[in-house]
């Protein structure tokens, strides 16, 4: 972790790109934080651009809509109301009044969470560290009208709140105080002099914490984690102590602390990250602990591309990324060995390799303090992720026996379902939204409520695609939204698409299906946008590609394609409608 002196050097750099805007609203002092801020986006080489609003105008900058906060038209607000200032108005009420101060708050923060100014807007709305002011004890737990009582309840409310309103994300700093302590967090000769409730040496880990949610809302986040096995999923090298000899299990003993290490990680898996292995090791050999020791808590069934060789950890890196097809920003390495560390990190930019202890008893409090995978969507889909790179892997190599590429795609039996925007498949939609990157043309991120309102767009042609083969049901995989420009033309919005199901022939199916619905529809032209990102520059060339052309009097990068004449473009995919 970064101190704030760096922090605060880092805030002064120049980051390119095209900027975000950051608004943060507090009730006590938060230029530190806002410095910290601005220093671990830039860390992470992201543009930001971040408007502190006045000390405590928290209520007046969100209620009223001429404030500065609506001036300065935030993508993202981060609002932190604290336990101090919370305590300070609880001492103040009549004590009847006290038991209804969290639902006064929470009913403040659904009301932000309404406003129909701020529903294109991102909240993240810090939770509340807990003061023990030692009124009632423990006995406060028995009392709802105590500041114990009310903030543990608007803690937990808050978390609902967060469920009916997608747009609201709470930044957990109570459990960060859980991890770093009260005295950490908090200094009380600072606070009587600064106004500042937070710590010098805390602000990092907070700043950390809200980039990481900001970068979740972007769709910056890890997919995926790669696994070495000897002596950092088991104790001992299987190779040379055999089955019966490396250390796992419930019992006391370092064992412990690996079983419990791969808990952590078949929960990773049950989450939707995927799991893979890269291992100096016999493929047998590696496998059999997988398959034979009883205190094993992960399973073969578990590993999305299971690479055990003795090629290098790159290489073998770089091929679970070809077969993912993911970024190597998207993944984190972990391995008990610092060469082979620090081997990965010079040769495989953007990474994620964290530096574990020494002793592997302490691998698990090291990693949740990491937090190295937030997210700011989970659905039902995440959970049959590995499986669907597994059958992936399967597609690779059933390709590689196929020297012409229009047989291997007809072997695939490939058939898609095109639907509009369901009830059933609007938080899918929403979702890829919010992590679709590469395959994305103009990068616009919707909420469950944008997509909900498109649907119900006379002017909107929303289309989903699914899209499955002999080997199995990929799911939701593209999305594309075309809205009316004038009575002859549509405009696309939104194309984005899942690097899982390229080279299958899906963008000239889709292309295919656009051009029909725009038909059908009476108009003569699409027009296609494409607004390049750090990560998007793959689909650069993808209008051209599809027989677009260039309009020249566009300050953008965008085309045309005329309806009239359109030939339908080849691919090996079956239409069936919903």
């Amino acid at each position: 972790m970064k101190t704030l002196k760096e922090l605060r050097k880092l805030a002064r750099t120049e980051v390119a790109g095209q900027k975000f805007k950051i608004a943060l609203l507090g009730d006590t002092a938060t230029q530190l934080l806002a410095t910290a801020i601005q220093g671990e986006a830039a860390a992470r080489s992201m543009a930001l651009s971040l408007y502190e609003a006045e000390y405590s105008q928290v209520e007046r900058q969100l209620l009223d809509p001429t404030s500065d906060v609506y001036q300065f038209d935030a993508d993202i607000i981060v609002v932190f109301q604290s336990t101090h200032k919370l305590a300070e108005h609880h001492s103040l009420l009549p004590q009847e009044q006290q038991a209804a101060l969290a639902d006064d708050r929470l009913g403040f923060v659904a009301s932000v969470c309404e406003n129909p100014v701020l529903a294109d807007k991102r909240i993240i709305y810090f939770n509340y560290p807990e003061i023990e002011d030692g009124v009632f004890g423990s006995y406060a737990n028995k009392v709802p009208s105590s500041l114990t009582y009310q903030v543990r309840k608007l803690n937990y409310e808050l978390m609902y709140l967060s469920q009916k309103y997608p747009n609201l994300f709470i930044c957990d700093i109570a459990g960060l105080q859980n991890k770093l302590g009260r005295d950490s967090m908090f200094a009380p000769n600072v606070y009587v002099s600064t106004e500042m409730v937070l710590s010098v040496d805390v602000l990092p880990f907070v700043a950390s914490r809200v980039v990481d949610i900001v970068a979740a809302i972007r769709g910056q986040f890890k997919k995926c984690l790669i696994l070495d096995l000897d002596n950092t999923l088991w104790g001992g090298v299987i190779g040379d102590d055999g089955l019966e000899g490396i250390q796992l299990g419930h019992g006391l003993g370092i064992g412990k602390a690996f079983t419990e290490f791969q808990m952590w990680v078949k929960k990773l898996k049950q989450r939707g990250i995927i799991i893979c292995v890269a291992s100096k090791n016999n493929e047998a050999t590696a496998k059999e602990p997988f398959e034979k020791h009883p205190d094993m808590v992960l399973r073969l069934e578990d590993i999305a591309v299971f690479q055990a060789n003795w090629e290098t950890k790159v290489d073998n890196i770089r091929t679970i990324q070809a077969i993912l097809n993911i970024g190597f920003d998207s993944m984190v390495f972990l391995d008990d060995n610092p060469f082979e560390r620090n081997i990965v990190r010079e040769h495989i930019p953007g990474i994620t390799v964290p530096e574990l202890p020494e002793d592997p008893g302490e691998y698990l409090e090291f990693l949740y303090g990491q937090n190295l995978f937030e997210t700011a969507s989970y659905s039902s889909a995440d959970k049959d992720r590995t499986r669907q790179y597994q059958v992936e892997a399967k597609r690779v190599s059933l390709s590689k026996t196929f020297t012409n590429e229009a047989d291997f795609l007809k072997s695939l039996n490939m058939v898609s379902t095109v639907s509009g925007f369901t009830k059933f498949n609007t938080p899918r939609v929403a979702q890829l939204s919010q992590r679709s990157n590469q395959f994305n043309l103009r990068t616009v991120r919707y909420t469950e409520g944008d997509i909900a309102a498109l649907a119900a767009d006379p002017d909107v042609i929303g289309l989903s695609f699914t899209l499955e083969d002999k080997f199995g049901d990929n799911g939701l995989i593209a999305v594309v939204i075309m809205k009316r420009q004038d009575d002859e033309t549509l405009f696309v919005d939104t194309w984005f698409m899942s690097c899982r199901v390229l080279k299958r022939g899906m963008e000239n199916f889709t292309l295919n299906t656009m051009v029909e619905r725009a038909r059908k529809a009476g108009y003569k032209r699409i027009i296609g946008e494409y607004l390049p990102t750090a990560k998007n520059k793959m689909v650069e060339q993808h209008y051209p590609h599809l027989g677009f052309t260039k309009l020249e009097d566009s300050p953008a990068a965008r085309y045309v394609l005329r309806v009239d004449g359109y030939e339908n473009r080849e691919c090996y995919i079956e239409a069936k409608e919903a």
